[in-house]
């Protein structure tokens, strides 16, 4: 957690992450080249008070015709000094990629385990932000979930605690399925926090996906452009030159959603606070309200 100069109590949330749904792509599009890569976030992020995020980094990269689950790169050392996250990125190619650099909350262990992406069946999720007073919540939201969803926990960040709870309402069923769970996920969360008469505001900036379909929120308690940073970029196919990275206009048929722009130079729109964007591999991409 990082204070902003001059503002008692108003906190800006760790980590950055990038999404990416469309035609297949080198993991270095969004890991090494682009001028502002997740690499670059690692050490230089541009939209927090607070430029690092060292304490760990993941992947997550499907490949349809070996799994429906997507295989997971975590590491706990910085993405900036890691050798093996630069080779691996230049040699795989996916259509479905999740990345994320962490900035541990105070008292959160720096740990394998505790690095995103998460994953549990064919879904993978990751998270920027926080549940505020999360030891207070984490009782009773654990009493919510089945044995299942209960021995998936691992690790000890909240976030992985909130994809149980969204993979305990979420048992299938597709894409209104997800959308349903997702918004029953967050209304859980807020449900909680003023049971427990928590005054400070949750910050859910959330990516969720089944391979198929991705899912962002760019999501704070009151509503307000407090909320963490979250941008979006869409196109026919998705390049990377000199630092540039940008999405060639024609159909839409991928889409990039990240923390921060990846390049100063192309397009990106950046996303209203409390809404979710929704995208599929058949080139549709809406935005619509997170009502709970």
């Amino acid at each position: 957690m990082e204070l902003v100069p001059g503002a008692p109590g108003l906190a800006f949330y760790m980590c950055r992450f990038i999404a990416y749904l469309g035609e297949p792509i080198l993991l270095s599009s969004l890991v090494t080249d682009p001028d502002h890569s997740i690499i670059h976030q690692s050490y230089h992020s541009r939209e927090r008070p607070e430029p690092l995020n060292g304490d760990g980094f993941g992947l997550a990269w499907y490949v349809p015709r070996l799994s429906e689950s997507a295989a997971l790169f975590k590491d706990t050392t910085p993405a900036w000094s890691n050798e093996n996250l630069r080779q691996v990125a230049k040699v795989v190619e996916s259509d479905c990629i999740f990345a994320h650099v962490r900035a541990a909350t105070g008292g959160s262990p720096v740990s394998r385990l505790n690095c995103h992406p998460f994953s549990f069946g064919n879904l993978t999720f990751m998270h920027n932000g926080l549940i505020p007073e999360f030891g207070r919540m984490k009782r009773r939201l654990l009493e919510g979930l089945s044995d299942e969803t209960f021995d998936s926990i691992t690790g000890s960040t909240d976030s992985e605690h909130i994809f149980a709870l969204f993979c305990e309402y979420y048992r299938g069923g597709g894409l209104q399925a997800m959308i349903e769970s997702l918004r029953r996920t967050i209304a859980r969360l807020e449900e909680l926090r003023a049971e427990l008469k928590i005054q400070r505001q949750c910050f859910l900036n959330f990516a969720i996906t089944d391979g198929n379909v991705l899912l962002s929120t760019r999501y704070i308690s009151d509503g307000s452009e407090l909320a963490n940073s979250l941008y979006y970029a869409e196109g026919e196919k998705y390049r990377c030159e000199n630092g540039v990275c940008m999405l060639e206009r024609g159909r839409r048929s991928s889409v990039v959603v990240a923390s921060e722009r990846l390049s100063l130079a192309s397009e990106w729109t950046r996303v209203a606070p409390n809404q979710l964007l929704i995208a599929d591999r058949e080139g549709h991409l809406e935005l619509c309200p997170i009502q709970v």
